[in-house]
């Protein structure tokens, strides 16, 4: 089972983070952003099923792929920020954690923006 993969290496990983934060708190920060790297490259394969999957669904609904792919990005945008943030308030640094999470809400919205637009346009339509 991946999760345990998941939980061992990351408890593994807490724990030498811990012992290591009172002599050397520079390698504790790098340990914490291997770790998050290395359980991000265990799970990357389960990524493209997921894709695919999206990706073949949307092709029987006859959705455009571009709203699919925009969706994603925004998916792949609010993880990454969080990654950094979480990363940041490791470090102590929750100000830079804030803003890295306001940049990835704002690029959430402008990714999102044609998608709200082609809403709007579908209800324009509908409605006489």
């Amino acid at each position: 089972m991946e999760i345990l993969q998941v939980v061992g290496l990351g408890l593994v990983a807490t724990i030498i983070s811990i012992v290591l934060k009172s002599q050397r708190p520079e390698i504790s920060i790098q340990i914490s952003i291997i770790t998050g790297v290395i359980i991000f490259a265990l799970v990357a394969a389960n990524l493209s099923a997921v894709l695919k999957l999206l990706e073949g669904i949307a092709n029987k609904v006859d959705i455009d792929l571009v709203y699919v792919t925009t969706i994603i990005k925004i998916i792949g945008i609010a993880y990454i920020s969080e990654f950094g943030a979480e990363v940041c308030r490791d470090a102590g640094e929750s100000a830079i954690a804030a803003k890295i999470e306001f940049a990835g809400k704002i690029l959430i919205i402008v990714m999102a923006a044609p998608i709200i637009l082609a809403l709007l346009n579908l209800l324009v339509e509908i409605l006489p």
